[in-house]
């Protein structure tokens, strides 16, 4: 097993503080204050577990370029005041940026029982089949 250190403890701590407070703001029909704080708690989060250089090389790669503008553009317009905006360009910001994680977390959520069981009914798989990339799903 891998050894966490205290950075990356923390890290996990306020990313999911980030997740709720971003969680809240959309619950509170885009409360701009909610958002601005889980915005800068995920990202501040997010360099304190996998390390400053790493995110920023993982930001600011040449085939990413376009994701991350959206995003962190997206993450400024919160921050700005215009909450709706902003979180519609974060959240295509974002599918572009974590696209490639998308495969291996459903192909891990299979696996889990009660959700593996929840993918695999017949309305529910095409869809997930189709945002995995699986070839078996489809019509020949």
């Amino acid at each position: 097993m891998l050894p966490i250190t205290d950075y990356q403890k923390i890290g996990i701590g306020v990313t999911g503080f980030g997740v709720f407070f971003l969680f809240l703001g959309v619950l509170f029909f885009f409360d701009k204050g909610l958002l601005a704080i889980g915005n800068i708690l995920f990202i501040s989060g997010l360099a304190l577990v996998i390390g400053l250089e790493r995110t920023f090389r993982f930001f600011f790669q040449k085939h990413k370029l376009k994701g991350s503008s959206c995003f962190l553009g997206g993450v400024l317009v919160v921050l700005i005041g215009w909450p709706l905006i902003g979180m519609i360009i974060e959240i295509y910001g974002f599918i572009l940026l974590f696209s490639g994680f998308f495969p291996v977390v459903i192909n891990f959520l299979r696996r889990v029982p009660v959700i593996g069981n929840i993918l695999n009914l017949p309305g529910i798989s095409m869809i997930v089949g189709k945002l995995a990339g699986d070839g078996s799903n489809s019509m020949v």
